[in-house]
């Protein structure tokens, strides 16, 4: 009787081993392999369906979880970068801590507009002295009336202080010299009065007295109460601010904007020195880190999005999880439902290790269906939450190619164990 008897070689040929072994022959094992796991999944939708939603939900969390973490990133930096802080030291009201304080305090004005021509004097390590008088009243516009907050400021707090103008101009050394009534108003607020007009060269009535909108901020990233302030408001020159709405002449800071961080203490003690010389020796004033303030602020931020990225790690590693234990089900049941052929195979002349990586292909194309449909969904959603980041928002490559390497690997992972059973299943034992 011949080798071939019922069709079922006993040894494969060396030639016959060879075509089986080269590049072609593979690449159609490989393609023969792939539809057939194609076809088992569709030929058990149910499992299959069940299976691809836990690893599609694990692959879109990743996905979604990174880029959106580098979006929250990226604005937030955006955000603490306008807030211009860097350099920057501010004299301020302090708090009395005692019943000694609060007397001493009383005989002082407390930090006013007149202050400034002592406070103010140039300083070679001083780029600019930006102070601001800050309050709430109601404006009058066509529409009716608002609660707003109106700003003293000097020209040059716009430029220290990044806050472009999109529309008209900017106060200038000429309003501030003519006492004019002039304002620029916040994106905000312009949106809420206005509405999509264009607000520049019309006047709104602030306590009896009309002013005209000379220009409108640029939207800004509200990261802080001035930046809500100067969103939300209008912008006055400081002059005029102390002469037609502030009678007490108050103000609510100082700014200090430095030419170097490392003249901090020299230069705070200097304007402290100034205040108190101005308030006749009573220490009623403090400064002020803004620059320490942001470092400190910024790194509890990362903190906090390190704590969020290991917890929504955990729980897309969870998912992919449990996503793996379906593959090893699926796989399971394919092994005990294939097993006559799985000896048929091997009685014509199939290997352990064709069985094996048959098994482990079938598992890796679940997988990689899974982690495509959670690739897609996942950047869909990036792309409908884009708007909402000041750069956009992008698939993050590293968390895509993560999310594909944990589930494939668990695929790998769980799919060896039935993978394993297959290869060592003997022909006799399957076919009988």
């Amino acid at each position: 009787m011949s080798s071939t008897t019922l069709g079922l070689p006993l040894a494969a040929s060396p030639a016959r081993r060879n075509r089986r072994d080269s590049l072609p022959a593979r690449l159609d094992l490989g393609l023969e392999v792939v539809r057939g796991g194609l076809l088992e999944l569709w030929s058990h939708k149910l499992r299959s369906i069940l299976t691809l939603t836990l690893l599609m939900l694990g692959v879109f969390t990743l996905v979604v979880l990174t880029s959106v973490i580098d979006g929250v990133l990226d604005k937030v930096s955006t955000g603490f970068a306008g807030m211009a802080w860097d350099g920057t030291a501010v004299l301020q009201a302090r708090e009395p801590k005692t019943t000694e304080d609060q007397k001493r305090f009383a005989m002082s004005p407390g930090l006013r507009f007149d202050d400034l021509s002592r406070i103010t004097v140039p300083h070679p390590k001083v780029a600019a002295f930006l102070p601001r008088a800050t309050k709430r009243t109601t404006v009058r516009v066509a529409g009716g009336t608002e609660r707003v907050f109106v700003t003293g400021l000097t020209p040059d707090y716009a430029v220290f202080m990044n806050r472009p103008v999109s529309l008209g101009r900017g106060l200038t050394a000429d309003d501030a010299r003519r006492r004019s009534t002039v304002a620029v108003v916040g994106a905000t607020l312009a949106s809420k009065l206005f509405g999509g007009a264009d607000p520049v060269g019309r006047d709104v009535v602030i306590e009896g007295v009309p002013w005209r909108i000379v220009g409108v901020l640029a939207p800004l990233m509200v990261f802080n109460e001035e930046l809500y302030y100067d969103a939300n408001g209008l912008m006055v020159p400081l002059e005029t601010y102390v002469v037609r709405l502030d009678p007490d002449r108050k103000l609510t800071h100082v700014a200090v904007k430095l030419r170097s961080g490392k003249d901090l203490e020299e230069v705070s003690s200097l304007v402290l020195s100034r205040a108190r010389q101005a308030h006749h020796g009573i220490e009623d004033t403090e400064i002020k880190d803004l620059d320490a303030e942001a470092a400190k602020a910024y790194s509890q931020f990362l903190e906090e999005m390190r704590s969020w990225r290991v917890i929504l790690s955990a729980l897309a590693g969870t998912v992919l999880l449990v996503g793996g234990v379906g593959v090893l089900s699926v796989m399971l049941i394919s092994y005990a439902s294939r097993r006559y052929e799985i000896g048929l195979r091997k009685a014509m002349g199939a290997s352990d290790t064709e069985i094996l990586v048959q098994f482990l292909l079938e598992a890796l194309v679940l997988a990689s269906l899974g982690a495509l449909l959670g690739t897609v969904g996942g950047a869909f959603l990036c792309q409908k939450l884009s708007h909402f980041f000041p750069w956009g928002l992008v698939v993050n490559p590293v968390g895509l190619l993560v999310a594909w390497g944990v589930a494939l690997g668990l695929a790998l992972v769980f799919g060896l164990y039935p993978a394993m059973r297959a290869a060592r299943l003997s022909p006799m034992e399957a076919m009988r």
